[in-house]
């Protein structure tokens, strides 16, 4: 087995810490707000928030974990915690958006007088915490797909609190109550939306799904312009983590060849996967007319 080596981003862990002390205080002043103005919107909003403290604390835990080294009863270590993190957090938006369009549906049917100005400065506090914590992730989240749930949950209270502010200013100047139920539901569809897109990626990355940028066809053809190579085949491709992307196959080799030449084969194969694929961790079983299954992908 070979990893080649590969630089790895260093995730700041306290950002994420700052931002759950952030939402943590505004989800307060937002059930507080939310109970004395009467706004679901409002209410929904720290409901939102709420959840957030929650997933972005199951993020922290995951990275802190994931950052254990490997021993001999987890060899791998705990470097797919993340992707469990980012899993859970993803579903958690999809179900928060699901209960704030059934408030919101309720609300609508039976409106309520809302007092807008308390709603209008709960929003604008709430627009400037998340927007602080949203920048302090954004580098991270471009690496990391944990950082990038949590990124996502506090950029989408920072565009509630947007909709908050919108429904507020007009409930105050128009007297139309019901826009408080008709943004709590936009919120909610923005939710299920970047909830989905982010469950799908964590869950193809947990079911070890070939990565979407790979394709098996051409890297054989690239690995098989390779002199010495008869044929790569039995491959199986997969993210451990977000930085990390494994190779195992079986290499078929044209010649009878020692294992010394072997290894100047292996350091050309692993040079074109790296190079071309951006796969860094390779496990090759070296072959010369062994009988066996010669498919690309075969079923164990």
């Amino acid at each position: 087995m070979s990893q080649v080596h590969i630089h790895k981003n260093e995730v700041r862990g306290k950002n994420l810490a700052y931002s759950i002390v952030l939402n943590l205080v505004i989800t307060v002043a937002q059930v507080v707000g939310g109970i004395l103005s009467g706004s679901l919107a409002l209410l929904s909003d720290a409901l939102h928030n709420f959840s957030d403290v929650l997933s972005l604390g199951f993020s922290l835990i995951a990275h802190k974990i994931s950052r254990r080294k490997a021993s001999i009863d987890h060899t791998f270590g705990y470097k797919r915690a993340e992707l469990i993190a980012a899993f859970v957090n993803a579903s958690t938006l999809v179900i928060v958006a699901l209960l704030l369009i059934y408030g919101a549906i309720e609300r609508f049917v039976n409106p309520k007088p809302i007092e807008s100005n308390l709603v209008i400065w709960l929003a604008l506090l709430g627009i400037a915490v998340n927007g602080f914590s949203v920048l302090l992730l954004k580098k991270d989240a471009a690496h990391n797909l944990n950082m990038k749930s949590a990124y996502l949950h506090l950029l989408t209270d920072m565009l509630a609190s947007v909709a908050v502010l919108v429904g507020g200013l007009v409930m105050k100047f128009f007297g139309w109550f019901w826009v408080d139920s008709v943004m709590t539901i936009l919120i909610a569809i923005y939710l299920i939306v970047v909830g989905i897109d982010l469950l799908k990626t964590s869950t193809k990355m947990l079911m070890l799904f070939t990565p979407e940028h790979i394709d098996i066809k051409e890297m054989v053809r690239e690995v098989h312009k390779i002199p010495g190579v008869n044929k790569l085949h039995h491959i199986h491709v997969w993210h451990l983590n977000d930085e990390e992307l494994h190779l195992e196959a079986h290499l078929d080799c044209s010649d009878d060849i020692k294992m010394s030449e072997f290894n100047d084969l292996l350091d050309q194969v692993e040079t074109v996967l790296f190079e071309k694929f951006h796969i860094n961790h390779i496990n090759i079983q070296p072959e010369f007319k062994k009988q066996d299954p010669k498919d690309f992908i075969v079923q164990d």
